[in-house]
């Protein structure tokens, strides 16, 4: 499709942009998310997430499910990309009513540039601005061999940001030296300081960062060594007009990383002495990542669960009973076994 042909489409909000925030497993881009819709003034923004594994559970946690598109009381709203990123970022743009700005959400798994990359170089750079790539990083499970993954590694250098998250968990000399760690892989990178994923919106948000460096990874192999660039290009019939469709298959970063996701669902309660066992004396080390929705017998509200690292959380949540949903993420974990676990856990007919 040609400028001249995306001009002739009724998309109101031509130019519209970017930021892609991206991080590893757990290091907080969903509460960095929370933040700043919360927090934003007068800006109303789209969020695109694309969460890995079977059950989308952030996008329960964002807001009350629709579907595809959800729309927040603050006049945001948040779609998921289950049709493809493409197809989730025309839904935004043809919308009637006001959007200023995007952002998109990757997985923990995922390298950030393919996506970069949908923004500069298919017919989405002629009518959105990608302005800048935030990274996150967990400050409290930093080690230098987190970096040899090849996801991690990528989020670390296509960032134009860094936000060192979780400080308030660590000691001063940890973050020091997480710094240093990061400016010796990226010289001159851009360093922010966060507790709970909180940083002033201005130095993150419509900074328009120049994107070349970018551009030119799209023509060079010099990277090859730390990354994959996998674009399956097919052609897709959108309702309203012919785009390029571009597939992110994050597979090759789970089969060289060895990271699986493992999802369980079930209509029945779980028993929480139980589950808290298996937490306490099961839970594999690998396990770097897990969240779900639960309910527990005998207890009438559910509970939004948080797992990363060592540490995990049960917070409280109103609302009509749902099926327990849990998406553990892991490397070389013992998927039938994990499952086998779980449904242990489920509460009996006679206690629930």
């Amino acid at each position: 499709m040609t400028a001249n042909q995306i001009e002739a489409i009724n998309i109101p909000k031509r130019g519209m942009p970017v930021t892609i925030i991206t991080g590893f497993l757990g290091s907080g881009k969903t509460t960095l998310l929370n933040h700043i819709l919360q927090n934003q003034t007068d800006l109303k923004v789209a969020v695109l997430v694309n969460e890995f594994g079977d059950i989308n559970i952030d996008s329960q946690l964002l807001v009350a499910v629709d579907e595809n598109m959800m729309e927040l009381s603050n006049g945001c709203i948040c779609c998921t990309i289950n049709d493809g990123l493409v197809d989730a970022v025309y839904s935004v743009l043809e919308r009637s009513d006001r959007i200023d700005y995007m952002i998109v959400e990757t997985t923990g798994v995922a390298d950030p540039l393919p996506i970069a990359l949908t923004f500069l170089g298919t017919e989405l750079q002629h009518l959105t601005r990608l302005d800048s790539i935030l990274t996150v990083i967990d400050a409290e499970t930093f080690t230098p061999k987190h970096y040899d993954s090849d996801a991690a590694f990528s989020q670390l250098m296509y960032g134009d940001i860094m936000i060192i998250n979780k400080t308030d968990l660590v000691t001063p000399e940890k973050v020091t030296e997480l710094e240093a760690f990061i400016n010796k892989q990226k010289k001159g990178a851009r360093i922010l300081r966060s507790q709970q994923g909180v940083v002033p919106l201005p130095l993150i948000l419509d900074i328009k960062i120049d994107p070349s460096d970018l551009q030119a990874s799209q023509k060079s192999d010099s990277q090859s060594s730390k990354h994959s660039d996998h674009h399956d290009h097919i052609d897709h019939k959108h309702d309203h007009h012919d785009h390029e469709h571009h597939h992110h298959d994050h597979s090759h970063h789970l089969e060289n990383d060895g990271f699986i996701s493992v999802s369980f669902q079930s209509d029945r309660p779980l028993q929480i002495e139980k589950f808290q066992s298996f937490l306490d004396h099961q839970l594999p080390v690998d396990v770097f990542r897990a969240k779900g929705i639960l309910n527990f017998a005998g207890i009438p509200n559910r509970y939004i669960f948080q797992l990363s690292g060592k540490r995990y959380e049960l917070k409280t949540e109103a609302g009509n009973p749902a099926p327990t949903q849990l998406v553990l993420i892991g490397r070389n974990l013992d998927q039938e076994l994990l499952l086998s676990q779980i449904a242990d856990c489920l509460a009996t007919d006679s206690v629930s």
